[in-house]
């Protein structure tokens, strides 16, 4: 019998079962109304996961075609990360990170830097995406004393308050526009067209610096916009941006915490291009499974930090921590013991032509595009515009299926998936089906 990770779905109970509607409702009682999207229909609560698969507290057994945010690219509880995280954790499970740190810090960054671009990398870890967001931007002042910052429309960097200044999407902002910084200016995104206008839009900026006089230290970039409905920029635009970039003498950020570490079927997603940021910003995978990300850098930038006397200017209680480190050196261990970068690139290409294949000719079905195992399937109303709310449309009736999406798109129109690389063809070919079918469902019942 198939254990949990390689099975395809199986559903005890109508989706969601009784017990994830009973916790939705505790949930209701504790939370702020603000976190958890609650519905009739959603969400489910998970008990338990391993490899592609995930099992909700009703027993039910679902494909995920998430990754859990894209975490999960080697899969959910390899037995290699959590056996190194088990014997971590019965040795010593918190330090003093930037006092008394481990031995284990020391270790990740070196491997993180022999992975970076730069000979002499240094890095500074942190816990979420956001914070090595944070880390970025204030290095690009400390290295240029300038604190304006060019971004992107339809750019993702984060909620915290620096990273949320960069963040393009008004809805997170406006509640708190008179704290976030102003001294950003959004060039567009050349996703399908426009790269002469968004090229010429940088060009401006680094010239005439952002809002308020601020001149532009920082310029930050997702090398494909994940949360935007995974849009791909034009080719030759990351290497023109990093050039006119440097040029005016700004620090290049690549935001890779969703496409680094071989999502895309490279270990970074700038090396489709062939391009070198100034400072990278890792993440979600880099900790297989527990809270890890990092901001690298060549020494030459790194170092318009000061020495420490003591007092860091950036740090946090749970920087290095142990559990952590030790689950990402094991992360990255499989990453190469398993050639998940080659299997990202091959499973994604197969998912892709297969889901293309499915859709062919399905009215509303704007594109499928993507990059190793990250993909986006845009849909559209049947004037052409984009299909509001569709990709949760989609997500609500592939769960019901037992495949796990996520919906992505300023518009909510992009049906996002971001699995493990570990998956099986044949659980690659069913979640392809389902998703096909959920896709067809709504699109029949869409707006014209």
């Amino acid at each position: 019998m198939s254990q949990l990770g390689a099975l395809l779905p199986q559903l005890r109970t109508a989706v969601p079962g009784p017990r994830s509607m009973a916790f939705a409702e505790r949930l209701r009682g504790v939370e702020s109304r603000n976190v958890t999207y609650l519905s009739p229909h959603f969400p489910v609560f998970w008990e338990e996961a391993a490899g592609v698969n995930v099992r909700d507290v009703d027993g039910n057994v679902y494909l995920d075609f998430t990754g859990a945010f894209g975490v999960s690219l080697a899969g959910h509880a390899h037995p290699a990360i959590t056996a190194r995280i088990r014997r971590q954790a019965q040795t010593l499970t918190h330090a003093l990170g930037d006092v008394h740190p481990t031995a284990l810090k020391v270790e990740l960054l070196e491997r993180l830097s022999d992975l970076s671009p730069w000979p002499d990398a240094r890095g500074v870890l942190a816990s979420t995406g956001s914070e090595a967001v944070e880390i970025a931007l204030k290095t690009a002042e400390l290295a240029t004393g300038r604190s304006g910052i060019l971004s992107f429309q339809g750019a993702y960097h984060g909620l915290t308050l620096g990273s949320l200044a960069a963040t393009a999407r008004p809805e997170f902002k406006e509640p708190f526009r008179k704290r976030v910084f102003e001294g950003v200016v959004f060039a567009p995104f050349p996703a399908g067209g426009g790269l002469a206008d968004a090229l010429a839009a940088v060009e401006r900026a680094l010239n005439e610096g952002a809002p308020a006089g601020h001149p532009i230290g920082a310029v930050i970039v997702e090398p494909i916009q994940g949360r935007a409905g995974v849009r791909i920029p034009e080719e030759g635009f990351l290497a023109a941006l990093v050039e006119m970039a440097q040029r005016a003498g700004a620090v290049v950020i690549f935001d890779e915490i969703f496409t680094g570490l071989g999502r895309t079927g490279s270990m970074f997603a700038f090396q489709h291009e062939r391009v070198e940021p100034d400072l990278l910003c890792m993440g979600k995978a880099l900790g297989g499974g527990l809270p890890l990300s990092v901001c690298l850098g060549p020494e030459r930038i790194m170092s318009a930090w000061p020495q420490s006397t003591g007092e860091a200017l950036h740090t946090s209680t749970f920087l290095g921590h142990p559990l952590s480190c030790a689950a990402a050196l094991a992360f990255l261990d499989v990453l190469d013991e398993e050639n998940l970068v080659e299997r990202a690139d091959a499973l994604g290409g197969e998912i892709a032509g297969r889901l293309r294949s499915e859709l062919d000719g399905v009215v509303g079905v704007a594109e499928v595009r993507g990059r190793g195992l990250l993909i986006g399937i845009e849909l559209a109303s049947a004037g052409g515009r984009p299909l509001e709310g569709g990709g949760a449309a989609v997500a609500a009736a592939a769960l019901a299926s037992g495949l796990l999406t996520l919906p992505a798109g300023d518009a909510g129109n992009v049906v996002e998936l971001a699995p493990p690389a570990t998956m099986t063809s044949e659980q690659a070919q069913v979640g392809v089906e389902l998703l096909a079918v959920a896709i067809r469902s709504v699109l029949d019942g869409a707006p014209a």
